[in-house]
């Protein structure tokens, strides 16, 4: 019995085979290919739509927007590697007739149009609309850190710097010892010569420049970390450890984990970003209200109070900030806010009266202060000061309260965020292997964002659609 035997690599053929038949009806590229099929490039932003009518023939942004989703759908981001792919991968070669541009031309498509990936990914946002894959009531929001292009060492703050000064100033002067004592008596331990410890200081002091001037430009700045490769990376701290990056937010909607609002900040907590995702998921989703979960990291007032103006019902745990917790004292939590009264009861049952407001960093603060805590016998178990004690309130408190009250009343939403928000990642770090950027600065970090959750969404779409729903939906009426 023989093997099975391909087709001899000399053998003419009589008719030359199309590429079409290489690509079954059912492969999810003619779904891609249609998709940026149906859109309008103009409209969309995109440049060279209509070419000019003298000079060089452009692309066509649709066949790199084709490329560039079909990259990113099969994990494969370089422009140098999609550049050999045009060449060898048949699903490419049939996806961009045969076109194969240089890895130049690919990346500065993406450099160029960082702006309208977002536009792209609303589209398939509209489609998913379409296909009623979105349940528009609940969303769960969180973060990840991705790492930049920017090693560790090669991102500073103050102390850092400050370290790396004091320990140069000590190595220089070590050198200047050995150089004073270069022409002393000889001894049977190797040592530097002369021309090597000159050599080292001037280094050393070069370095030492360099370290000077980066701590000036921090003191020149309200910024308080400086990169010196993507100067927008920060340094971030997550469960394994300090990573410098940035931080990827996400909104998943609850009906099929589908991606309905994505942003990149380089902000290292997740305080400011609640609303910004939320309203952005709410008109993504084209609805009136809606519920949005997140976790401690989000609790801010002001964020909660846009977020209900906007017809947005959070759903966060409440934080515990309180330094008190930590020595073993009293925390806010424990002190009763009786609202009628406008007072504090503490847990020895004094109240805590409204002294006076004041306004700081973006918040308005009122002060509650007791009186006769010196004779209070849980003093000691309440406060250090020797003052009486003090607790502040915001001014829209209330509606942490009430959110509070609604998380007691509904804790399976809290429960539910895991499920929810963690899919997406999973799949976009562990599937896809999108632990990191490509790109450089904030703008384009953006831009490799929304592709990375356009081909997240992508792939989730095919696996719940059939082909044939998929191309009626985009077939035009």
């Amino acid at each position: 019995m023989k093997h099975i035997n391909g087709v001899d690599r000399q053998q003419a053929l009589l008719l030359p085979e199309s590429i079409e038949d290489y690509i079954a009806l059912d492969n999810p590229v003619r779904f891609l290919d249609a998709f940026v099929g149906s859109l309008d490039m103009f409209a969309l932003g995109f440049a060279r739509t209509v070419p000019a009518a003298t000079g060089r023939p452009p692309y066509s942004p649709a066949d790199l927007l084709r490329l560039y989703l079909y990259g990113y759908l099969h994990r494969i981001r370089s422009s140098r590697a999609l550049e050999r792919e045009c060449h060898r991968n048949l699903e490419l070669i049939w996806l961009m007739g045969k076109l194969a541009p240089d890895f130049k031309t690919i990346a500065d498509f993406r450099r160029e149009h960082r702006a309208s990936f977002k536009a792209v990914h609303r589209q398939f946002h509209l489609l998913c609309r379409k296909l009623d894959l979105f349940g528009g009531q609940l969303v769960a929001i969180d973060g990840t850190k991705l790492a930049a292009v920017n090693a560790r060492d090669c991102n500073f703050n103050q102390k850092k710097l400050e370290e790396l000064l004091t320990r140069a100033d000590a190595r220089l002067e070590e050198y200047c010892q050995q150089l004073d004592q270069a022409d002393a008596t000889e001894s049977d331990e190797p040592k530097l010569t002369r021309q090597e410890l000159e050599g080292k200081i001037m280094t050393l002091r070069e370095k030492k420049d360099w370290h000077d001037e980066l701590l000036a430009q921090l003191a020149c700045h309200e910024q308080k970390q400086l990169s010196t490769t993507d100067p927008d990376a920060r340094k971030m701290h997550t469960a394994q450890g300090p990573v410098v990056g940035y931080n990827a937010q996400s909104a998943v909607d609850e009906k099929h984990k589908l991606i309905v609002a994505e942003e990149v900040t380089n902000e290292v907590t997740d305080l400011r970003q609640l609303f910004d995702l939320a309203n952005e998921a709410k008109e993504t989703l084209g609805v009136e209200k809606l519920e949005a979960v997140a976790d401690k990291g989000y609790y801010n007032t002001a964020a909660v109070s846009r977020c209900l103006q906007r017809g947005i019902t959070p759903y966060i745990q409440k934080a515990n900030t309180s330094a008190n917790t930590a020595l073993g004292f009293y925390a806010k939590k424990d002190f009763t806010y009786d609202q009628d009264k406008d007072v504090y009861l503490c847990p020895a049952g004094a109240s805590l009266t409204y002294r006076f407001s004041t306004y700081e960093l973006g918040r308005a603060l009122r002060y509650y202060r007791a009186s006769g805590c010196a004779r209070c016998p849980l003093k000691s178990q309440c406060t250090r000061n020797k003052a009486n004690r003090t607790i502040t309130r915001e001014e829209d408190e209330h509606l942490m309260d009430e959110m509070a009250a609604r998380v007691q009343a509904q804790p399976e939403k809290l429960r539910r965020r895991k499920m929810l928000v963690e899919h997406p990642f999973g799949t976009i770090k562990r599937w896809f292997g999108y632990t990191y950027f490509l790109v450089k600065g904030l703008e384009m970090v953006r831009a490799e964002w929304t592709l990375m959750t356009l081909a997240y969404n992508f792939k989730r779409v095919l696996n719940i659609i059939n082909m044939t729903q998929l191309m009626k939906a985009l077939a035009p009426v």
